[in-house]
Formats: C-alpha cells, structure tokens, sequence
C-alpha cells in the first residue's frame, strides 16, 4: 500500500509541475458581430497595402462605420478579419480616431482580402496601447451586419474590458490540486 501511495503522490506531483508549467502559453480569439447600418459616416482611407493610409477615397466619402475600441496584453502579431453582407473595409488606427481627421493614427486599411465581402488583415500590436478598429463599407451604398475576428498571442480586450477570463485559474487549480496531495499524505502519516 505505501509503495502505490508513493507512485500516487510522484504522478500527482508531476501533474502539477507539467500544469504550472504551461501557464504562460496561452493565445486569444475574439470575435464579434455588429453592423454598420444607421451608423455615423466619414470619408474612408484607400488601402494601401501594408503601409498606413495616406489618402482619402473618392468613392466612399460617407461611408457608415462601427467603431470598436480595443487593447492586447502581449505585443506581437495579430490577425484581423471580417466578413460582410456587403463590400466592406476595415481601418485600424492607434490612440484615437477621428472622423473628421480619417488619415490621423491610421496603421493600415484593407478593402477585398480573400474576396468581396472579406476584408483582413495581420499586423503588430503593442501592448497596452488604444487601438480603434473601424469596420465600414468601400462605397457610400454599402452597408449592413458583419463579423469580425481577431486572434494573436496575447489577451484581446474589447471596449476596455477582458474578452474571456484571466488563465491564473490554472494556477488555483494547481494550488488546490497540491493541496489535496499535501492532505493525503499527512493523513497517512498520523495513522501510521
């Protein structure tokens, strides 16, 4: 009996270590829907490759927008994407947005990324910074729902607040996990 309560307590003192030390891999995935109908207009940045816009479109100049605020907790590389009921484009800008100044802390646009309908992108993020992601028609006609998703390394927080919840869980799970162990074995001890 001791020599199974001592291979017990090895397997669960090796769970525990192979599960702490997994704790910092963890990646995010969000993704959200909304629409852009009935929103305020502006005049929308061309794409312009990986390069941050700089000029403006002739053919959306009031174009309807969906404005989401968002931060990461690790910097890297992040993929955006969206797929629309309509011909859509996303911009990303840093720090703030302004309608009136659309070229102003823009990072990048995208208009067709695999076809009509889809618009993407992949780009570094820093942490802790205010990202501003402006999901909007090519052409003043288009309008209507969409679905946006982003993924990357870090923790993605939507409009200032967490998208799923902190992985220290583990850690508590763990804890708890050791304690039970820790219990076990001391129980036997006093019976012995």
């Amino acid at each position: 009996m001791t020599r199974i309560d001592g291979s017990v307590f090895r397997l669960s003192l090796l769970l525990i270590m192979l599960t702490l030390s997994s704790i910092p891999s963890f990646a995010d995935a969000v993704t959200f829907m909304g629409t852009t109908s009935g929103g305020s207009a502006f005049n929308r940045p061309i794409d312009n490759g990986n390069n941050p816009p700089t000029a403006l479109s002739n053919l959306g100049t009031a174009v309807h927008y969906s404005l989401t605020q968002l931060s990461v907790s690790v910097s890297g590389s992040y993929d955006f994407s969206s797929v629309q009921n309509y011909d859509g484009f996303l911009v990303l800008y840093f720090n703030s947005f302004n309608p009136v100044s659309p070229l102003l802390n823009a990072l990048i646009a995208n208009d067709d990324d695999l076809d009509f309908g889809t618009s993407g992108f992949t780009i570094n993020l820093t942490a802790s910074t205010n990202y501003f992601l402006i999901t909007t028609g090519a052409l003043n006609s288009d309008f209507g729902t969409f679905t946006n998703t982003i993924t990357g390394p870090g923790q993605i927080l939507l409009d200032g607040t967490a998208a799923v919840p902190e992985p220290a869980t583990v850690l508590l799970l763990s804890t708890g996990l050791a304690g039970v162990v820790v219990r076990a074995r001391s129980r036997r001890r006093w019976s012995e």
